[in-house]
């Protein structure tokens, strides 16, 4: 019943997982995915780094943890280890899903599933002809676009980013041009052009737990991690904002459970962190200024916070740091305004619970320095719950 991680960089989430493991009694392989070769042939195949072969301890390990970062690696490690005879937590149905906003999005809608209206036009903003002519899509694209969205606020994402890179929101038909004039094919957005309508969803949005264990059912945990910011239309912690610790009604729970099923449908196991916003529109419970003074007040703690995280002594003595890291984190969350502004959130989801939107789904979302220590979920538990779960079962298969 042997558990390998694969991973590209062994980062806090990683040196998480092992930490986790041990306390559980799991004997963990660590499996690089990155200056490695993979070599097929009619004896077989191996596995190595320029140092070591690990071939051997692939043979032996039956559920892989599929940590890469790179969506596309991710996506092509998985394809790799299932077809080498391995089970991999996420699978390659779901690896495929969330790779797309796209295709995350045709799934929620499918099912029913709140998601932002969206357009997508399979057109390039520019591209060059076999004799060397510039062709410039841009005006036929925002026509379309505004077809369909309308002419008001207009988000532009590609298709396989993350982190908030390269969306950008436009407030008119300018802005429009110069954003869709901005997005070209890369490896993170391959075709087209990929638009939502502008959601009012005031200065937080939603990371949302759901996982499935082998012979269970899915399930969503109680609390989410909100972020919240005013400094821009994208409240990722990427981009400055702060987080907090809010319980979800028993409504939210359920959407997203079904949006687990959408994607996971008859996958035996797997776990995701879906992102969402709620449409406020109007229906705020206090005044902005209110909201924004609060913030201002946790600035200092969380520089401290953001400092502790910045640490590179973290990879040379994991935990100490990491204990520095929980009281940086503690520290943060006893102040009166961290208080004021969760108890914010969590009214205004409760009041506003059947504007719920699911727009994205993370496949292989990081937790240790937040998720873990602000909503108190730390993934690496049900991560390993879900592989020995798979595990368990295939040992038994195996012994019938």
């Amino acid at each position: 019943m042997s558990i390998g991680i694969l991973y590209e960089r062994s980062e806090t989430d990683e040196m998480g997982i092992k930490l986790t493991a041990e306390e559980l009694g799991i004997d963990l392989e660590y499996i690089p995915f990155r200056k490695i070769s993979i070599r097929i042939d009619k004896n077989g195949y191996s596995f190595k780094s320029k140092g070591k072969n690990y071939s051997n301890v692939i043979e032996d390990i039956s559920v892989v943890l599929n940590r890469t970062q790179s969506k596309n690696r991710r996506l092509f490690a998985t394809y790799l280890l299932e077809t080498f005879g391995k089970h991999v937590i996420n699978p390659s149905p779901v690896e495929f899903v969330c790779y797309s906003k796209l295709r995350t999005l045709l799934h929620f809608w499918v099912e029913g599933i709140g998601i932002p209206n969206t357009a997508y036009v399979p057109c390039d903003s520019h591209e060059t002809t076999k004799d060397g002519n510039e062709i410039y899509n841009e005006e036929e694209i925002a026509d379309l676009i505004e077809q369909e969205l309308g002419n008001g606020e207009i988000v532009i994402k590609p298709d396989a980013g993350t982190h908030g890179r390269m969306v950008s929101l436009a407030k008119n038909r300018k802005e429009l041009l110069m954003n869709i004039q901005e997005v070209k094919p890369s490896i993170i957005n391959p075709v087209g052009i990929l638009a939502q309508e502008f959601v009012q969803k005031w200065f937080y949005d939603l990371r949302i737990v759901v996982t499935k264990e082998r012979g269970k059912a899915p399930c969503c945990y109680s609390k989410g991690l909100a972020r919240a910011g005013f400094k821009d239309f994208r409240t990722n912690t990427f981009l400055g904002n702060l987080v907090f610790g809010v319980k979800l009604p028993s409504h939210i729970r359920n959407m997203a459970v079904k949006c687990g099923k959408a994607i996971g449908k008859n996958c035996d196991a797997w776990l995701l962190a879906l992102d969402a916003m709620i449409a406020v529109g109007k229906n705020k419970i206090v005044d902005d200024a209110f909201v924004m003074s609060e913030l201002d007040k946790l600035a200092t703690p969380f520089d401290v916070v953001k400092k502790v995280k910045a640490d590179r002594t973290k990879k040379m003595d994991f935990q100490s740091w990491n204990k520095k890291l929980e009281e940086s984190f503690q520290n943060y969350m006893n102040s009166e305004a961290y208080e004021n502004v969760r108890k914010i959130i969590e009214e205004s989801v409760e009041k506003n619970r059947y504007s719920i939107i699911f727009h994205e789904a993370n496949s292989c979302p990081e937790f240790w320095e937040q998720t873990r220590l602000v909503a108190g979920i730390n993934l690496a538990l049900p991560l390993l719950k879900c592989a020995q779960s798979v595990a368990e079962s295939s040992y038994r298969g195996e012994r019938k």
